[in-house]
C-alpha cells in the first residue's frame, strides 16, 4: 500500500531541504510539512501538484507509486549564491524512510566525483546508522594522507550536509567535494563574502594553506564524528589551536595582497 506521507518525506529529502525550507518553497507552515510526513494530515491538490513539478513527475505517481523504489530526476532552483554543480542532494532511505549514512571509501572517491548526483551510484554505496546523531543528513568519507594529523589516514569522517556555503564556520573542519581537488578534509576559513574564496588549512603544519573558489565546491559536510581503529596522539594540541590557524590564514592573505600590489600595472 502506497503511503503518501512517506513519498512526501522522500521528495523533501531528495531536494536536500529541511522541513522549514520545504515549507517555505510550498508557501505553508513548517508544522504542516511535519503533519504531512507523519500522516496526520493530507496536502491539498495544488500542493501535490507543486511537489510533482519539483521531481518532474505527476500527482498520480505521488499518490499511487512508492517513490522510494523509483529512480528520480529532480529539478529544483534553490537560489543558491554559490553553485555546486547541482541543486539537490541524492540520499537513500531505509524501510522506515529514515536517512541512511552512506560511506564513501577511499577507493570509491574518484567514482563519487562522477556519481554523487546519480541515485543508482549512491544506492550502491555501503551504508549504516548511528543513533546518537541528531536529525539531519549525514555521509561518511574515508580520508587519506596525513595532512590532518592527529586524525590518521584511513579514518572515517562523518559529516552533516551543509546546504549553503555561507554557513561554513571559521576554524571548523569539513569534508569538501570539489571539482579540481577531489574530496578533501580540511579546516575552513570562510571569506566568501569578501572575495568569494575559502581558505583551507591543514592541522599538520607541514602542509601549506591554500585558497579555493567557492564555486569549486560541489558538496560540503560539517565533521561531526569519526571512526578509527587507531587512537590519535594528542600529547600537544597547541599547534592546532584555532587562533594560530587564523593567524596563518591572515598572513597568507597579506602575502596575496602584497603580491597583487607589487604586480606591475599594464
Amino acid at each position: 500500500m502506497v503511503k503518501i506521507n512517506e513519498n512526501i518525506r522522500f521528495i523533501r529529502k531528495q531536494l536536500g531541504l529541511t522541513q522549514d525550507q520545504f515549507a517555505q518553497k510550498l508557501g505553508i507552515k513548517r508544522s504542516l510539512v511535519g503533519a504531512y510526513e507523519e500522516g496526520r494530515a493530507e496536502p491539498r491538490l495544488d500542493l501535490l501538484q507543486l511537489m510533482a513539478t519539483f521531481i518532474n513527475s505527476s500527482v498520480d505517481k505521488i499518490i499511487g507509486e512508492n517513490l522510494t523504489e523509483a529512480t528520480m530526476t529532480v529539478s529544483f532552483d534553490n537560489n543558491r549564491d554559490y553553485s555546486r554543480g547541482r541543486e539537490v542532494l541524492v540520499v537513500t532511505v531505509d524501510e522506515n524512510s529514515k536517512d541512511n549514512i552512506e560511506l564513501v571509501p577511499h577507493k570509491a572517491a574518484a567514482g563519487y566525483m562522477n556519481g554523487y548526483a546519480d541515485p543508482e551510484f549512491v544506492k550502491e554505496l555501503p551504508h549504516f546508522k548511528l543513533p546518537m546523531l541528531k536529525q539531519g543528513t549525514y555521509r561518511a568519507f574515508e580520508i587519506s594522507g596525513d595532512s590532518m594529523l592527529p586524525i590518521l589516514p584511513g579514518t572515517i569522517i562523518i559529516g552533516e550536509y551543509v546546504d549553503n556555503l555561507k554557513d561554513l564556520k571559521n576554524g571548523k573542519t569539513y569534508v569538501l567535494v570539489t571539482r579540481q581537488e577531489g574530496i578533501v578534509y580540511k579546516r575552513i576559513f570562510n571569506y566568501l563574502e569578501q572575495n568569494g574564496k575559502l581558505f583551507l588549512v591543514s592541522d599538520n603544519r607541514q602542509y601549506a594553506p591554500y585558497q579555493l573558489e567557492g564555486d569549486e565546491v560541489v558538496e560540503a559536510w560539517s565533521a561531526k564524528a569519526y571512526v578509527s581503529v587507531q587512537f590519535p596522539d594528542v600529547a600537544d594540541k597547541s599547534d592546532s589551536s584555532v587562533e594560530q590557524l587564523a593567524g596563518v590564514v591572515l598572513d597568507l592573505q597579506k602575502e596575496i595582497q602584497q603580491l597583487k600590489a607589487e604586480r606591475p600595472k599594464k
